[in-house]
C-alpha cells in the first residue's frame, strides 16, 4: 500500500492508538510495521485472532506479558560463547518465566471458551523450566548473584565479611584513641580503590604513616591507609578476586545452559510478541466499541454505522453506506463543511483497518473488502515549491492513479474537476469518473458540479448521494444519503438569514427552468425519503411492541399450564393416597373375613375375595396422561355432533356441543359458559338422541327484568389468566340477563398481563358495547368498565 495513501487517510493515527496497549518490544516493533494485506486468506486469519483474543479480554481480560522482553541478542551472544551478565540473564529468566505463564493462561481459557488459534500459537513457546530455575536459584531480583549459587561462593563471601569486620575493628580503635583522633578530620571509615582508609588532615601527614589514596578537592584532607591494615586489606583484595572468579564460573556455567535453548528461545520471544500485538489489536476494539467485519473479496462493502474512529464519540456521525452489489460508484454532491471529505476518509480508514486485521468501529454485520490497493486524492495539494496549482495537483495526482489502478482497487476521489472553469471541469470529471467506473473498481467521489447528479442518474451502477442540511436550522446533519442528489439550499439559506424578497425573487427568475425542475424534484424525493424512514421507524417499533407483548403471552401461558399441571399432579397423588388407604383397610377386612372362613366354617369362595380386590384394584385412578399434541388427530373427531355429550381433556370437564365452527373446532356448552375448543381435545362420551317432531307454538315474548340480587362488580384480584376470563364470562352472562347497563371488573393493576387479557376478552364479546380504564374515584387502572348492549 502506497505510504501517501496511508498519510492522506491518517492510518499512522491509528497506529499510534494501538501502540498505547503493547507490552513488549516484540509486539511494538510488529504495530510499527503492521501495514493492510491483499491478502484475502490471510486477512481472515489475522480477525479470527484478534476475535478469539476480544473473546478471551471480555471474559477473564488481557494476560500479563510482564518481564517479557526482546532478549534474541543475549541469546545470540549465549549461543556463541560469549558470556551473559547477571542483567541479561535475569532477562533470559523472566522471558521464559512470563511465557509459561501466559501460554497457561490461555490454555486454561481453551477449555472454557474455544480459542484454537491463539491456543495453537501459545502452544508452540517451549516450556524451559530448569534453565529458569536455575537462574532464578543464582541470581536474585536485583540481578545480584546470590551467596547459594555455589558453595565455593558462599565461602568466599563469608571470608570477605569476617575481614571486612576485622579491618572496622582495628580502624575502630585507632580513631578512638586520642592520640590519632586529633588528626583526623572526621571520625569515620570510608572505602578508596576497595581499600579502607581514614580521613586525616594534611598537616599531620609527617607523623601519620601509612599510604596515601586520595585527598580532598581543597587538598585539607588526605584519605590514609595506616600501615597496621595493609596487609589485612591485601588479604581482602585477593579474596575479592576469588569471588569475581567465582561469579564468573557461575555466569559462564548459567550461559552455558542458556546456549542450549538459544534456537528455541528466540523462535519463543518472536511467538510471545505476536500474542502481545494480537491481544492488542482485542484491546484497541474494546476501547473503539469496534465489531469485528465479515470480509469479501468480491468488491462489496456495507458498512452499518461506522464511525470515524479519529472523531470524539460525542460529535461524530454514524454511516450507513454500501456500494458493490447494485451499484459500483457512488457521487457525493452537497454544500462544504456538510461532512463530505469526511466520509470519504471514513470508508478509505475502515477499508484499510479491517484489512490489517483490526476491528472497525461500526455495528455487527458489517462487511469489508480486500481490495488490491486502496487510492486517493482528498485535500488540497497545493505546493509553492513545485509551482503546482490546487487543480494540477489534483490532476498529476489523478493521472497518477488512473495509471495503476485495477478492477479490484477502491478509489476516492474528493472535489473531483474543481479548480478550473466549471463547464470545463465538470466535462473533465464525468470523463474521469466515466473511465473508472469501466474499469470496474469501485469509486466514491465527491463534487460541487450539479451535471453528476444527472450523470449518476442515468449511467447505470452509479448513484448518487448527498450530505443531509437542516434548512431550519441553517446547519449540516453529517448523515449520508445515499439514492438522493444534493441540493445548494443557497436561497432557502438566503431567506432565513433576510435576504429581500425581491432579490430573492430576481434570483430564482435568473435561474433556468430545467434546473427549478431538478431541485423540485430533489425536494419531493427528500421528503419522502423522511416520510419513508418515519414510517419504518413506526413499523421498527410496533413490530418489537408486538414481539414483546407475544413473549410475555408466551410466558404467561406456559406459566399457567405449568400451574395446572401441578394441582392435577397434587390432586393425583391425593386422590391415589386415600385409594391406597381404603385399600389397606379394606385388604384388612378381607383378611380378617378369609380368617372369620376358616375359623368358623363358612362358605367364603376364594375366587369371591379376589374378585373384590380386583374391583377395588380399578377404583384406583390412573395416572393423568399429558395432553396429546395439538397436532394429533382424535380418532372420535369425526363422529361428533350438534347435541353430543363430550369430555374436554384439556378442562378435565363434561359438556354437550352447541354447534360446529369450521372443521376444527366447535362451541361447547360447559355448564354456564361457552367456549369454542379444539375437535381433537374433545372426546365423545354420548350422541345425542334424535329430537322428536314439535308442534308448533305461538311464540311468546319474555321480557328481562333486573334481578336485584345480579351483582354489578366482579374481583378477579389473585385469579390467573385463565380463571380470570371463565369467571368473566359467566359473569357477563348474569348481568346481561339481568339487564345490566354496566359492570365494573376489578383486576388491580399488577404487572398488567390480567388487564390486558380481560379487555382483548371483552373487546370480542358479542354482549360488550364498550369498555374504558375506571376514573380516580372508580378504582383508576385497577378497574376495567364495560357498556353492555
Amino acid at each position: 500500500m502506497d505510504d501517501k495513501i496511508l498519510h492522506t487517510l491518517e492510518y499512522q493515527k491509528i497506529i499510534n492508538k494501538l501502540m498505547q496497549y503493547i507490552q513488549t518490544p516484540m509486539g511494538l516493533m510488529m504495530a510499527e510495521n503492521l501495514k493492510p494485506s491483499g491478502d484475502f486468506e490471510g486477512v481472515k486469519l489475522l480477525l479470527q485472532a484478534t476475535d478469539e483474543a476480544a473473546t478471551v479480554d471480555r471474559l477473564k481480560g488481557v494476560p500479563s506479558f510482564g518481564g517479557i522482553t526482546d532478549i534474541k541478542s543475549s541469546l545470540k551472544r549465549a549461543s556463541i560463547g560469549g558470556m551473559l551478565g547477571p542483567h541479561e540473564l535475569l532477562a533470559v529468566g523472566n522471558t521464559i518465566g512470563g511465557g509459561r505463564r501466559v501460554k497457561r493462561f490461555l490454555a486454561a481459557m481453551h477449555e472454557e471458551e474455544p480459542i484454537q488459534m491463539l491456543f495453537d500459537l501459545s502452544d508452540l513457546v517451549s516450556e524451559q523450566k530448569p534453565v529458569e530455575d536455575a537462574i532464578r536459584s543464582a541470581i536474585d531480583e536485583n540481578a545480584e548473584v546470590l551467596d547459594t549459587a555455589s558453595a565455593e561462593l558462599s565461602q568466599v563471601r563469608r571470608e570477605l565479611r569476617n575481614g571486612e569486620t576485622r579491618i572496622r575493628e582495628k580502624l575502630d580503635s585507632m580513631i578512638r584513641s586520642s592520640s590519632v583522633s586529633k588528626m583526623l578530620q572526621d571520625q569515620l571509615i570510608t572505602i578508596r580503590g576497595d581499600r579502607f582508609v581514614i580521613p586525616v588532615k594534611a598537616e599531620y601527614r609527617s607523623h601519620f604513616g601509612g599510604i596515601v589514596h586520595d585527598q580532598s578537592g581543597s587538598g585539607a584532607t588526605l584519605f590514609i591507609e595506616p600501615e597496621s591494615i595493609v596487609a589485612m586489606n591485601n588479604k581482602l583484595r585477593e579474596t575479592r578476586l576469588r569471588e569475581e572468579r567465582e561469579i564468573e564460573i557461575i555466569l559462564r556455567k548459567l550461559t552455558a545452559l542458556v546456549g542450549e535453548i538459544a534456537e528455541e528461545t528466540a523462535y519463543d520471544v518472536d511467538i510471545l510478541g505476536q500474542l502481545d500485538f494480537i491481544f492488542a489489536k482485542a484491546r484497541l476494539a474494546r476501547e473503539m466499541k469496534a465489531a469485528r467485519p465479515r470480509m469479501n473479496d468480491r468488491g462489496y462493502l456495507k458498512i452499518r454505522k461506522g464511525r470515524h474512529p479519529l472523531i470524539s464519540a460525542e460529535s461524530v456521525v454514524p454511516l450507513d453506506v454500501e456500494l458493490g452489489n447494485q451499484y459500483s460508484s457512488i457521487i457525493v454532491t452537497g454544500p462544504n463543511t456538510g461532512g463530505k471529505t469526511v466520509t470519504l476518509k471514513t470508508i478509505g480508514l475502515l477499508s484499510l483497518m479491517s484489512m490489517s486485521g483490526l476491528f472497525i468501529p461500526a455495528e455487527e454485520g458489517s462487511q469489508m473488502c480486500v481490495f488490491d490497493a486502496i487510492y486517493a486524492d482528498i485535500g488540497d495539494e497545493q505546493s509553492i515549491e513545485q509551482s503546482l496549482s490546487t487543480f494540477s495537483s489534483h490532476m498529476t495526482n489523478i493521472i497518477s492513479i488512473l495509471k495503476r489502478m485495477t478492477p479490484k482497487s477502491l478509489v476516492l476521489l474528493d472535489e473531483v474537476g474543481a479548480g478550473t472553469d466549471p463547464a470545463e471541469g465538470s466535462a473533465l470529471a464525468i470523463a474521469i469518473l466515466e473511465h473508472i467506473h469501466r474499469t470496474g473498481c469501485r469509486m466514491v467521489a465527491t463534487t460541487h458540479y450539479s451535471e453528476l447528479k444527472a450523470y449518476a442518474y442515468e449511467r447505470k451502477g452509479v448513484i448518487n448521494a448527498s450530505m443531509e442540511f437542516d434548512v431550519q436550522s441553517l446547519r449540516p446533519t453529517y448523515r449520508l444519503l445515499v439514492g438522493v442528489p444534493g441540493r445548494s439550499n443557497a436561497f432557502a439559506i438566503a431567506e432565513r438569514l433576510g435576504l429581500p424578497a425581491a432579490v430573492l425573487e430576481h434570483a430564482r427568475g435568473e435561474v433556468k427552468e430545467e434546473d427549478l425542475r431538478v431541485e423540485h424534484m430533489i425536494a419531493s424525493l427528500e421528503e419522502n425519503r423522511l416520510g419513508a424512514e418515519n414510517e419504518r421507524e413506526r413499523a421498527e417499533n410496533l413490530r418489537r411492541e408486538a414481539e414483546e407483548l407475544r413473549g410475555k403471552q408466551r410466558q404467561e401461558l406456559e406459566k399457567l399450564e405449568s400451574q395446572r399441571d401441578r394441582w392435577l399432579e397434587k390432586a393425583e397423588k391425593d386422590a391415589a393416597a386415600i385409594v391406597d388407604k381404603a385399600r389397606k383397610e379394606a385388604e384388612q377386612i378381607i383378611s380378617d373375613l378369609r380368617r372369620l372362613a376358616l375359623e368358623e366354617g363358612a362358605s367364603v369362595k376364594e375366587h369371591k375375595l379376589i374378585e373384590a380386590r380386583r374391583r377395588l384394584d380399578e377404583a384406583e385412578p390412573s395416572p393423568r396422561k399429558k395432553e396429546p399434541a395439538r397436532g394429533a388427530k382424535n380418532k372420535q373427531a369425526r363422529q361428533i355432533g350438534p347435541g353430543d355429550e363430550v369430555a374436554v381433556h384439556s378442562l378435565n370437564q363434561k359438556g354437550h356441543v352447541v354447534e360446529l365452527s369450521g372443521t376444527k373446532e366447535a362451541v361447547v356448552q360447559l355448564g354456564i359458559m361457552k367456549m369454542k375448543v379444539r375437535l381433537d381435545d374433545l372426546e365423545l362420551l354420548s350422541a345425542a338422541k334424535p329430537a322428536a317432531p314439535q308442534p308448533l307454538r305461538q311464540a311468546t315474548t319474555v321480557k328481562r327484568t333486573r334481578d336485584e340480587n345480579i351483582r354489578s362488580e366482579l374481583d378477579l384480584r389473585g385469579a390467573n389468566l385463565e380463571e380470570a376470563l371463565m369467571e368473566t364470562d359467566r359473569f357477563i352472562d348474569e348481568a346481561f340477563l339481568g339487564n345490566l347497563g354496566q359492570i365494573f371488573i376489578i383486576h388491580g393493576k399488577g404487572t398488567g398481563v390480567l388487564r390486558s387479557g380481560i379487555q382483548e376478552y371483552l373487546r370480542k364479546h358479542k354482549h360488550v358495547k364498550s369498555y374504558r380504564l375506571g376514573n380516580y374515584n372508580e378504582g383508576g387502572a385497577g378497574v376495567t368498565v364495560a357498556e353492555l348492549k
